[in-house]
């Protein structure tokens, strides 16, 4: 059986993690970046808030914690009702957690699916374009999420992409130390670590780096 795996829980924090089936690249331009945070958008980001997040060619990591139960079933009866009043369809109640792991898998199926659809007929490509399910890491202390941040910005120099993760343009770390508009959860993540200032410092933490170990993931 598969490792990381475990339904998804309402109100929970996540480490998110995916690549491409078989280690394919599931950034084949430059403007597939842009379009995989908007499809993101879309479909996921009704359900989670983001903390951080590092798109690489063929993976990416998300920092995420999902909504509570009674947020999640008031935005999918809403959307319920506004893809069928038209049809006459009576929405349906989300029976309380049986259905929500499921709904907040579903979101994530639906952006990876929609999202694989636009890259293969760009690509005339046919098939999965992504590694199921999608794997997930519980985030369950402070010192856990502190690392995390840092370990998915550092993740383009830890695979070679730059020489310092600061130049990479495909991640969350200069987003947080800017003003204009974000969907991510920017004002919580520099609170956590006190101020704009404490943030850069603790990315320039080296000690980090003997421990980044222990968050190696695998796909079997």
């Amino acid at each position: 059986m598969k490792n990381n795996i475990e339904p998804l829980q309402p109100d929970s924090f996540y480490h998110i993690y995916n690549r491409g089936i078989n280690g394919e690249n599931i950034f084949k331009e430059e403007k597939n970046y842009a379009y995989f945070l908007s499809k993101y958008a879309l479909y996921v980001s009704p359900y989670v808030s983001t903390y951080a997040y590092c798109l690489l060619k063929n993976h990416f990591h998300l920092l995420v914690r999902t909504k509570s139960t009674e947020e999640i079933k008031l935005i999918t009866n809403e959307n319920l009702v506004t893809n069928t009043s038209k049809i006459g369809v009576v929405k349906r109640e989300i029976p309380i957690n049986k259905d929500i792991s499921w709904v907040l898998s579903n979101a994530f199926a639906s952006f990876f699916k929609s999202y694989s659809q636009s890259l293969n007929k760009a690509h005339n490509r046919t098939g999965r374009l992504f590694e199921e399910p999608f794997r997930r890491i519980s985030v369950k202390n402070d010192s856990y999420f502190s690392e995390i941040v840092y370990y998915i910005h550092f993740n383009p120099q830890k695979h070679g992409f730059v020489n310092d993760f600061r130049d990479y343009p495909h991640s969350s770390y200069h987003s947080h130390l800017l003003t204009a508009a974000t969907k991510l959860e920017r004002d919580e993540v520099i609170l956590w670590f006190g101020n704009k200032a404490e943030y850069e410092k603790f990315h320039n933490r080296e000690f980090i780096l003997k421990n980044l170990n222990k968050f190696e993931i695998e796909f079997d």
